[in-house]
């Protein structure tokens, strides 16, 4: 079985019959191969993935996610429709997550860390460099959960 560019199933060369792996308890379709980049909290190598129709990078042990910039507000979005919110999203993030610094898996360059300017009260890590977000397990759906259902379509932000 081969992973398809951009697709979440595996297609056998030899007879053209398509596996869609099931979700985790995540909601992610683990595809099994691994990337070229590794996770920035584990070291271990990403697996490629998908979640709400989107390619995504995952890790195995932590359950972090890689996810490009340009996609994450489509997932959220999709995720949104689908599940409602929450008051476990309102609680406060812990701040001491501020200080922590990752390094890109794509670049290798520090990461950003800071507090997400969506709802959800999460610390996100991205590389505008490479236009990734990384998110630790549970962050997404935080963000997914949290009552306030206003955001920007560009950014993920709160609408002005």
């Amino acid at each position: 079985m081969r992973l398809k560019a951009d697709a979440e199933c595996l297609t056998c060369d030899y007879c053209g019959n398509i596996h869609f792996p099931d979700p985790n308890s995540d909601g992610v379709r683990v595809l099994g191969e691994a990337a070229s980049v590794s996770c920035p909290v584990c070291a271990i190598p990403l697996i490629h993935a998908a979640l709400s129709g989107h390619r995504i990078l995952y890790c195995g042990r932590c359950r972090g996610t890689l996810v490009q910039m340009e996609i994450f507000v489509a997932i959220v979005q999709d995720l949104r429709s689908r599940r409602g919110t929450t008051a476990a999203a309102a609680r406060q993030p812990d701040w001491k997550d501020l200080d922590r610094r990752l390094r890109c898996p794509q670049c290798g360059q520090p990461m950003e860390t800071h507090p997400y300017g969506g709802p959800g009260n999460i610390i996100i890590d991205d590389c505008e460099r490479c236009s990734v977000n990384w998110l630790d397990y549970g962050e997404l759906e935080r963000v997914v959960h949290a009552p306030d259902r206003q955001y920007s379509e560009g950014i993920g932000g709160p609408d002005p």
